[in-house]
């Protein structure tokens, strides 16, 4: 990495500041160049910036940060100036004249900061996560993977099995030795134990839960209300709701946060065997396809003939001839509001029992997959007789923790990680 970069790491402009980024080997002469001098090391000095030209471009703070204690381990200068638009274009087109220097892409500087060992994959991802967080759950859950909380775990993980494979080495090594011949009584249980610990966060509440919102999918035969029903719970007019069946022609998903709790809300075209056009025919089929992906149901039609795990909902109770439903979990009318409430709450209740607790870590689905084929590695070592056997077992294990801190890994999966970051970050 010998080019140094530059971008505005503050929001867009117009803002009162704006703060403008550059790491690299030739920060420090950037710096330099338009402050007119370097500063103290790590203390905010005020300054005149010009270009080359020697025109004042505008009066800043700015900060000299020498590396490898940087948060990109290298060289990095800030300019903390005027947030006017005229003020960053001028100040970034002057850095981009200096030899060595050009503007960085996504996620670059979190990038150089993960290749310098300042971050693992692991804390990188819950970055971006953070970055993304729209309601307090997902930032605090965020805030937990990218304050390392899971990476300590793993590192705490690694170094147990490096005790447990210096210990077999030990024996295959110099298996003549009266006082190594043989593993201790304890080692298959610390295999065990370790696995032990692996399934319990298998166990917990997966991060695109809390990511993409608790899928909540309305469905039934049409005129039931399920449009209606859907556009209170989003408390917003997002479906046609009409007497006409077969109005909802797609699956139509809207977000929303509840106590904090994110949700996907998905109304859907009424489920029935009497099509009357190949539209509506494609919408039953994409109704039927958001079903499977439900986190949970609320099911308007007839008892008993939901999905599996779907809440019986007796909808618009107001009317004369509607659906009798005996036993419903909720008993409700979208129109008057009755039942609405005691819905929304139970909806919450269980959301919130499906989604990490607040401030902790939840893996996504790349940490997962790599966290269950530890632990079946982990398991085959501890159950296998043959010491070579066992000693794979635990290297294919310690393969699965690397991966997940990021130390062994591909340009593509960490270009499309990365990209996920803005521009200065």
């Amino acid at each position: 990495m010998t080019e140094t970069i530059f971008a505005l790491s503050s929001g867009a402009p117009p803002a009162a500041i704006g703060v403008i980024r550059v790491s690299g080997t030739q920060a420090g002469a950037a710096l330099a160049a338009l402050a007119g001098r370097l500063p103290e090391p790590r203390h905010a000095s005020l300054a005149k910036l010009r270009d080359a030209k020697g025109e004042v471009l505008d009066e800043a703070l700015v900060l000299w940060l020498p590396g490898p204690n940087t948060e990109t381990g290298e060289d990095v200068a800030e300019l903390q100036c005027h947030g006017g638009r005229a003020v960053i274009g001028a100040i970034e087109a002057a850095l981009g004249k200096l030899p060595g220097l050009r503007r960085a892409g996504p996620g670059e500087f979190t990038r150089r900061a993960f290749a310098n060992g300042k971050i693992d994959l692991a804390q990188a991802e819950g970055l971006a996560d953070l970055l993304e967080a729209e309601t307090e759950l997902q930032r605090q859950t965020a805030m937990a993977m990218a304050g390392g909380a899971f990476s300590r775990t793993v590192e705490a993980w690694r170094g147990e099995l490096l005790q447990l494979s210096a210990a077999l080495e030990a024996v295959l090594d110099f298996s003549d030795e009266d006082d190594v011949a043989t593993l201790p009584g304890t080692f298959a249980l610390r295999i065990g134990a370790l696995e032990a610990q692996l399934g319990a966060w298998l166990a917990r509440p997966r991060a695109e839960t809390l990511r993409e919102g608790f899928r909540v999918v309305i469905a039934g035969p049409p005129n039931l209300g399920k449009s209606t029903l859907f556009n209170v719970l989003v408390q917003a007019n997002a479906a046609i709701a009409t007497p006409i069946p077969g109005t909802t022609r797609d699956v139509l998903t809207r977000p929303v946060s509840y106590e904090g709790i994110p949700f996907l809300f998905a109304d859907t075209a009424g489920l029935h065997d009497a099509v009357s056009d190949e539209v509506e025919a494609i919408g039953i089929e994409r109704a039927l396809e958001a079903l499977d992906r439900a986190d949970l149901v609320l099911w308007l039609g007839p008892v008993g003939e939901g999905p599996d795990g779907a809440w019986e909902i007796a909808s618009q109770i107001d009317r004369e001839h509607s659906l009798v439903k005996r036993h419903a979990r909720h008993r409700i009318s979208a129109i008057s509001g009755v039942g609405i409430d005691e819905l929304r709450a139970d909806l919450i209740q269980t959301a919130r029992q499906a989604m990490p607790k607040p401030g902790e870590a939840a893996l996504n689905q790349r940490q997962h997959d790599l966290l269950r084929e530890a632990a079946r590695a982990l398991g085959e070592a501890r159950r296998e007789q043959d010491p070579l056997l066992t000693a794979e077992g635990l290297r294919l294990a310690r393969v699965s923790f690397d991966t997940l801190l990021g130390r062994t890994t591909t340009e593509d999966m960490l270009d499309t990680l990365f990209g996920r970051f803005c521009i200065g970050k």
